[in-house]
């Protein structure tokens, strides 16, 4: 991912934690590659890499949970006759 300092600054922490997943995230200034933002404890092969990034998925969707259906989501607001309630 290329991204200009200027905007960087106001995304830094979501871009720390997606370095930390393994994303390559590269800083611009002016258009040119200035910096590139990678973790201090990084895996150093690709291998131990991949089993970061399974295992950072795997307990992003034991996080997940199933909420009402989209297309419903609302319905509790209104009443029997499709009024606000």
């Amino acid at each position: 991912m290329h991204i200009s300092i200027f905007d960087a600054a106001g995304q830094l922490i979501d871009l720390v934690r997606r370095s930390e997943a393994g994303e390559e995230i590269i800083l611009t200034r002016e258009g040119h590659a200035a910096v590139r933002l990678v973790p201090v404890n990084m895996p150093a092969d690709r291998a131990s890499r991949r089993v970061l990034l399974d295992e950072v998925r795997l307990a992003s969707t034991a996080k997940t949970t199933t909420g009402p259906d989209a297309a419903n989501s609302q319905d509790f607001l209104y009443g029997d006759e499709g009024m606000p309630g």
